[in-house]
């Protein structure tokens, strides 16, 4: 019995140095071992500030941040369900030849070229409508500040059945369209609207 207990205690003993040896041990380089003698330790790099959080005091901001810097009322929410009504009003109204209803929304450029494609289907004598047969999808793919001009630029996917009437007769084409329209607006204007001013084509 005596030497079972001798032989518990030397077994207990050498479990306790290896513990202490591990615990002890210092692992990886040390705070102290980084910095040459004579030298001061580099700082702490500071974490990069949310984005929520940027209020442009002395940071330089991009994108959605420096026009919800600019404008604290923008709501990008709020903002594509007003794009995605006026991707609708522009189609129907550029369908049907409607100018009055283009020239508040289009920039005198786009005005100019969307103005140019109706008097073309005039004067070849053919008519068009359209009818959405979804919702179009809205999503932003990019955003950006000059001063305080601010330019979003939306992705459109939509869906939608074109009527045509012409000398050739008449037409029903459905249509599967992606497209990238930039909006434009002075945030320090009281006029809340966005202009079109530039279309391009996006893949499906």
């Amino acid at each position: 019995m005596v030497l079972q207990l001798i032989i518990f205690a030397a077994l207990a003993a050498v479990v306790l140095f290896q513990l202490y040896s591990v615990l002890g041990r210092r692992v990886g380089r040390q705070p102290e071992e980084n910095t040459a003698p004579g030298a001061t330790a580099a700082p702490l790099a500071r974490p990069e500030p949310a984005l929520d959080d940027l209020s442009g005091g002395g940071v330089s901001l991009s994108g959605l941040a420096a026009v919800k810097a600019r404008d604290p009322a923008f709501d990008l929410s709020r903002f594509l369900t007003g794009a995605r009504s006026a991707y609708e009003t522009i189609v129907r109204a550029f369908a049907s030849g409607d100018r009055a209803a283009l020239t508040n929304l289009l920039s005198p450029p786009v005005m100019k070229a969307f103005d140019g494609e109706i008097a073309a289907r005039e004067a070849a004598g053919r008519t068009e409508s359209v009818e959405f047969l979804h919702a179009p999808r809205a999503d932003l793919d990019k955003a950006e500040l000059e001063g305080d001009l601010a330019r979003m630029t939306v992705r459109f996917l939509a869906e939608f059945r074109s009527r045509t009437k012409g000398p050739e007769g008449e037409g029903v084409d459905d249509r599967r369209t992606a497209e990238l329209w930039t909006f434009e607006r002075n945030l320090k204007s009281r006029d809340p609207n966005w202009t079109l001013v530039h279309v391009d084509a996006a893949e499906a």
